[in-house]
């Protein structure tokens, strides 16, 4: 007796090298600009897409007086003229619960023992949007600096 042949799921397609999912590579090129736009801000990414119990942490950045726990949102822009309507600006996505998880994940990495302390006076929330062309080129990027 044969056994029947399953798709993979789309995880699965995932993790096969190679083959990744559009929208993961889409958000790591918004991780990408958005952790560039933060070091010409000054600031030294400590750690990308550090996972924690609670969730995922985008970036975690430092300038020495603040560490910065950013949620990326990133968005490929619309292809007719206009540009992107309010409701597909990349914030426009980022919702209560997200903003949520990102707090308790960041109480959960500032309490960690197994990395050394960064010296900060101050913990902030940021929110940055992304937003690349087809060929993944930056056309517009908002940085809201303590956004909850």
């Amino acid at each position: 007796m044969s056994t029947p042949i399953r798709k993979p799921t789309d995880q699965q397609r995932c993790d096969v090298p190679g083959q990744r999912d559009p929208r993961h590579r889409l958000g790591r090129l918004g991780e990408d600009l958005a952790a560039a736009h933060l070091e010409r801000l000054g600031f030294a990414v400590l750690e990308r897409n550090r996972r924690t119990p609670c969730g995922e942490i985008d970036l975690v950045a430092s300038d020495g007086e603040v560490i910065v726990f950013a949620e990326v949102k990133t968005r490929r822009a619309p292809r007719r003229a206009g540009g992107a309507r309010p409701h597909e600006e990349p914030l426009s996505w980022l919702r209560a619960r997200q903003r949520a998880r990102l707090r308790r994940a960041a109480t959960v990495w500032l309490a960690e023992r197994d990395r050394p302390r960064t010296p900060a006076a101050a913990v902030r929330f940021d929110a940055i949007g992304v937003i690349v062309d087809g060929r993944g080129r930056l056309l517009g990027l908002e940085h809201l600096e303590g956004a909850w």
